[in-house]
């Protein structure tokens, strides 16, 4: 039986059509969200960048907030994530297990330095001895990022909590904690543009980044900069309270050394891609050689007291606690 001409035409259209669908779902690009910490923007896109050329189908999505914020976008905004990079492993301990995330991998350091410009009023009068009294100066302005938001933030308040113990200075921290409230901003990268634009004359900022944005800075002691493991439990005599998984709740921090953190959500939009990522990024030949490069050394492996709920793929860059 000869089949009319006008049915003949229609399925060949037909088949055009899904000929059509099936070479755009074959081109589709793969979205992988990520969340992360403002202090790893930079190391962030050249790992992604770094990771795209092996795998050209994937569009990374980051998002950089303070790590705080980023943990409030996942409970509080039900936002989709796949990964979540910390600058404090603690608020993935804190803020996210065991309802959103199983495990946390630490796989890198930072510390506290205190960046300036050559327009930064009184450089000359830096104390050599105790630098940080530069703060005290009326004529002075410096910045910070939100203690409820931002790890760099809360980890300001502890270093000017161990900066009056270790140099003696009565009040010290009240008085610059009561100073330029107004330059407070949601996270440390924020500050960058106040300081290039000579509206502040000093921020507290991550070492990493004050070196990835070419900013001049003095280092502090390491009883003070939150670097060095050695001085663990100097460090936790340092407290401040910040805003806790409820409103209105608090949560007291303590100081500790720096280390940031990783974990994928339970609910990963793409878990399967965000495991394949997480070993790129793990990798000490790959995303930790990229770390390093951009002034953060790399701690993996680390002890993880979740190990044994790591993803197999990824229990090489942690170890049992």
């Amino acid at each position: 039986m000869k089949t009319p001409i006008n049915t003949l035409i229609i399925l060949i259209s037909l088949l055009f059509l899904v000929s059509g669908c099936g070479d755009q779902n074959h081109q589709k690009r793969t979205d992988l969200i990520i969340f992360h910490a403002g202090s790893l923007t930079i190391p962030v896109k050249q790992i992604s960048e770094a990771f795209q050329k092996e795998n050209p189908n994937i569009n990374i999505l980051t998002e950089a907030a303070g790590s705080v914020a980023c943990a409030r976008k996942i409970t509080d905004l039900n936002r989709p994530c796949d990964l979540m990079l910390s600058a404090d492993y603690a608020v993935i301990d804190k803020f996210l297990i065991p309802e959103y995330a199983d495990w946390n991998i630490k796989f890198a350091s930072n510390e506290m330095v205190i960046a300036f410009n050559q327009k930064s009023m009184m450089t000359a009068e830096i104390d050599k001895n105790i630098p940080i009294k530069i703060l005290l100066k009326d004529d002075v302005r410096y910045g910070r990022s939100n203690p409820d938001t931002d790890p760099c933030g809360y980890r300001t308040v502890l270093c000017l909590d161990l900066a009056e113990t270790y140099y003696s200075l009565p009040n010290f921290a009240q008085s610059v904690l009561q100073k330029d409230n107004r330059f407070i901003r949601p996270k440390e990268t924020d500050l960058i543009a106040l300081l290039q634009t000579n509206t502040i004359d000093y921020i507290f900022i991550y070492r990493s980044v004050a070196a990835q944005h070419q900013l001049k800075y003095f280092t502090l002691p390491d009883s003070i900069n939150l670097k060095n493991p050695k001085y663990a439990n100097w460090y936790k005599n340092a407290t401040v309270e910040i805003a806790g998984k409820k409103p209105g709740e608090k949560i007291k921090q303590y100081g500790e050394p720096m280390i940031y953190g990783l974990t994928i959500l339970n609910d990963a939009p793409n878990k399967d891609l965000a495991l394949k990522f997480a070993a790129f990024f793990l990798d000490k030949n790959k995303g930790m050689a990229i770390m390093k490069k951009n002034g953060q050394p790399s701690l993996v492996p680390s002890p993880s007291r979740e190990w044994n709920k790591i993803p197999e793929p990824l229990q090489q860059f942690a170890l049992p606690y």
